[in-house]
This record gives C-alpha cells, structure tokens and sequence, in this order.
C-alpha cells in the first residue's frame, strides 16, 4: 500500500512536471536565426540590433497571439556546412516554429536546401542570389531582401542611359558575385545589344588582391565598370583603383556600395559619382521609416544600416506570419506566408505565392562626398514588384513541386 502511494505520488510529480513544461513551451514561440557574425560584424551586427528591436516591439505588444516571442540565434562562421549544423540543432534541440537568417548566398542556399528536406519553415534574410526563389526555389523558402534579379534590373535602368559601350566586371567568385554578373550582364546586352564586355575580374571572398585586378581592368580600357565586391575587398578596390586612377572619366554601377556599412568605411576615398543601390537613411521622409529610425536611435544611440532594416523586418515578417498561422506547422506557415502583406520601414511589402520572393525593394542613387563622409544623393526608391520577371518566366525557371 505504501510502495503504491509511493509510485502514485511519483507518477503525479512527473505528469505535473510534464505539464508545466508543455505550458512553458506553450507561452512562448521560439524562432531560429543563423547568420555569419564573426565573418561579417559590419553588416551583420546592426543586423542583429535590428532584429533585437523587432522582438522588443512585438513582445510590448503583446507577443504573437499573447505568446511571447523568442529568438535564439547561431554564428555560422561564413560556413555553409556549420550553418546546416546549426540549423539541425535549432529545430532538433530547441524545437524553434521556423528558420531565419543567413548572409552569404552559398549559405542561404544551404540552409534552404536543409529546410526543404526536413520541411521546416524558412526566411532568407540577405542572401540575394537568385537561385534561392527561382532554380533551386522549393515550398519551405521565402525570402526577404531584393535579388540580385531586382537590384540588377533596378541598375541596368539607369546604366543603359549611359553612352558607355565598352564594360568590364570585378565580382567575389562565389554564388552570390557570379550570380549578380550574369543577370546583370543579361539585363544590360537585352537593352543595349551595342554594348561589349571587354573583361572580367573573378577575385575570392574576401581575400583580393585588388593591384592585379585594377591593372587587368585598366588593360582592357573600359569604358564602364560594373562593380559587385563589398565590405574590406571593396575598401581596398577603391584605394587601389582611385591611386592607378582606374574610375578617373569611367563610369562605374556598383550593388550594394550606397548601403552605410560599405559606404562608411570609405570616408574621403569615397569615389563620386558611382551608381548604386543603398540605403540612404538620412534623406527618407515617409511616416514609416520615421518612426522606425526613432526607435533605432532611442534605443542604441546610433543610426541604423541596410542591415538593421533587414534584421527588423525579417522578425517582424516572421511574427506576421506566425500570427496569421496561429500554429507552428509548416504546411500552415506556408499558408499564412503566400500572398501575406506586411508593413516595413520601407512600406507595405508582400511575399508573392509564385515564388516566395517578398516586394521589398531598394534605393537607387549616385555616391557624393559630404565632410569628408560618402553619401547617396539624387535617391529614389524602386518598389521591388516592378522589377520582376513575369510570371511565365518565373515558372520557367522554379521546379515544380
């Protein structure tokens, strides 16, 4: 009799444990968030203070459906097969409703590639190649950030004015560099068949060595330079070319370079003049992005990068949808997310059915120098639904599912 109260009191302990565990679980909803911190702090730490301020905000609002909302994050070093790892471990261990994040194109693609064969929910982040919603494209991806698609299409507009004929390249070789290439390049020839491209220049991911590269583009004399480097291999390319006086009367369109994070570190190198997509911070006056840029600067005493927006938005897009889903299944996820639109600092943007890619789009502008500071000047944003391909192509290019 005694041994039965025993087991019976035992046997309560471990239900009430079990249940206050699973009510544990239940006040709060866990996202997974991997991203290249220690490779990349430039782009990637306002980027995790953006994220930061998305789940303050949501958790003072009352969480996603009164539950509270739980990011935990993993550093995955810039290397894809440690961003598997880290995404196995965060639905395995941690149980998280979805997977966030990624910098890096060929990391993106990893994780994508990890999320469709353990059909779990994931949100790309930054990665901007355009593998990743259309040729490798699958059913549990979405992505945030404007494609190398979207961003070149945005520059070509402006880089076909240009009287220029002869163009020359200088890309990092890996995905993201030679996707951003190749559709710029075709972009660019389909509106002007007259042009011809006299060079290219491949360097690793961060490791350029930017004096052989200025005098193999200074040797084959163009007359325009599409640039896509970014971070210190773009510091160094610009010193190396504005010493040879490579961008001297050359017109150069470059992705990226207008966003604060590359564009601070060049200070009085900053060349003048350059095409670009950015983030002009400082000049955007609608309501949304002001109130946003309130709350970055009330509560980190800086201002924000692309990166910031891009953390902000990926938390709050991913609340957004699980709050529409109320579930953490992810067929439901899928569901919520098709055709779902959200407020951004940038404006109502959607995450389109055809091909999980979201509307957000870009700044487009000229870099300037303002004590001894680059800037973007002359900007306008480029709603990123006008510079898609139509849906036919578009199912052209995706697999079926």
């Amino acid at each position: 009799m005694q041994r039965s109260k025993i087991y019976l009191g035992a046997g309560f302990a471990i239900l009430f444990s079990g249940m206050a565990h699973s009510a544990m679980a239940q006040s709060e909803i866990k996202i997974g968030e991997i991203n290249s911190y220690s490779l990349l702090p430039a782009f990637t730490e306002p980027y995790r203070k953006g994220w930061q301020l998305a789940v303050e905000e949501i958790n003072a609002a009352g969480g996603i459906n009164g539950k509270k909302l739980v990011v935990i994050s993993k550093d995955d070093g810039g290397k894809p097969a440690d961003a598997q790892t880290a995404a196995n471990e965060l639905v395995s261990s941690e149980n998280v409703a979805m997977l966030t994040g990624t910098f890096l194109s060929n990391i993106g693609l990893a994780v994508s590639d990890f999320a469709n064969q353990k059909k779990v929910f994931f949100l790309a982040a930054e990665p901007l190649t355009d593998a990743i919603t259309w040729a490798k494209g699958n059913r549990y991806t979405f992505r945030l950030r404007p494609s190398n698609y979207m961003q070149a299409a945005m520059l070509v507009e402006e880089a076909a004015k240009l009287p220029a004929k002869r163009w020359a390249t200088i890309a990092p070789n890996y995905e993201y560099g030679q996707s951003a290439v190749a559709v710029f390049k075709k972009l660019m020839s389909e509106k002007r068949p007259d042009i011809q491209w006299v060079d290219e220049q491949w360097p690793p991911q961060g490791k350029i060595d930017a004096g052989p590269v200025v005098q193999a583009v200074a040797a084959a004399n163009p007359e325009a330079i599409l640039n896509v480097t970014f971070g210190a291999d773009l510091v160094k390319l610009v010193r190396e070319g504005n010493t040879r006086g490579l961008f001297r009367d050359r017109a150069v369109v470059s992705f990226l370079t207008g966003e604060p994070e590359y564009l601070d570190p060049l200070k009085d190198e900053t060349p003048e003049g350059w095409i670009v997509t950015g983030y002009p911070w400082y000049s955007i006056k609608t309501p949304e992005h002001a109130a946003f840029l309130k709350a970055y600067q009330a509560k980190y005493n800086d201002y924000p990068r692309l990166g910031s927006i891009v953390g902000y938005e990926t938390i709050k897009s991913a609340a957004a949808i699980l709050a529409k889903a109320n579930s953490s299944d992810p067929d439901k996820l899928i569901a919520a997310a098709e055709g779902l639109s959200v407020p951004s600092p940038f404006g109502e943007i959607t995450f389109r059915k055809i091909d999980h890619q979201s509307t957000l789009g870009a700044f487009i502008g000229k870099t300037a120098l303002k004590d001894g500071k680059g800037i973007m000047v002359g900007t306008s944003y480029r709603k990123g639904s006008d510079y898609l391909p139509s849906d036919a192509e578009i199912e052209k290019m995706r697999p079926k599912e």
